[in-house]
């Protein structure tokens, strides 16, 4: 942990040592098995990870029982069922570890104290807010402009580990389409 979190962090703003240290101080190690299930909906995400190796997902399901693939979460990312965690509502959301994984993770009541205590944290909070919102923004845009086909070539391009690392169901769930058109498309290519 205390190489790749603390890089990352150094990464995206300017901080002291000292303050790192006390940002540093508030994360956990945990691991997680394959499949097992961080946050369930109707929970509230008491937790933001950051994921040192590994994968987690961020899904839904449909009306119609479906699994719907919103986020991915590789190395050097955090991630939480986000919208829950800033509203404090109940979650809507699974997170997920795909592979087996380990994080570091922060509570919620010590991710908000940092907010208070160190200036800038909340500039690091800002630049994961505005990725996720551009992030997303960017995935509802593609849902409504471009066919399977450049959805598909899109990921490849962005994000080609989606397609390598994860099974063809949930890249299917997060490219909205069908594994049937996922084979096809991957056949392609």
């Amino acid at each position: 942990m205390y190489k790749l979190l603390p890089d990352y962090i150094k990464e995206k703003i300017t901080i002291s040592d000292p303050d790192l240290e006390t940002v540093l101080s508030y994360f956990k190690p945990q691991k997680f098995r394959k499949s097992e299930i961080l946050v369930n909906p109707g929970e509230k995400p008491q937790r933001i990870y950051f994921v040192v190796s590994g994968c987690l997902r961020i899904f839904f399901l449909t009306e119609g029982g479906a699994e719907a693939t919103r986020h991915f979460a590789f190395e050097n990312q955090f991630a939480t069922a986000l919208v829950s965690f800033i509203t404090g509502e109940i979650s809507k959301e699974y997170v997920q570890a795909i592979e087996d994984t380990e994080v570091y993770f922060i509570w919620q009541s010590d991710f908000y104290e940092l907010l208070k205590i160190i200036p800038q944290w909340e500039k690091l909070y800002r630049h994961y807010l505005e990725y996720a919102y551009v992030t997303n923004t960017n995935r509802l845009m593609s849902f409504i402009t471009l066919d399977a086909t450049e959805r598909y070539r899109q990921l490849l391009a962005q994000n080609p580990g989606v397609v390598m690392r994860m099974p063809n169901k949930m890249v299917a769930s997060y490219l909205n389409i069908s594994q049937e058109t996922l084979s096809r498309l991957k056949s392609k290519a």
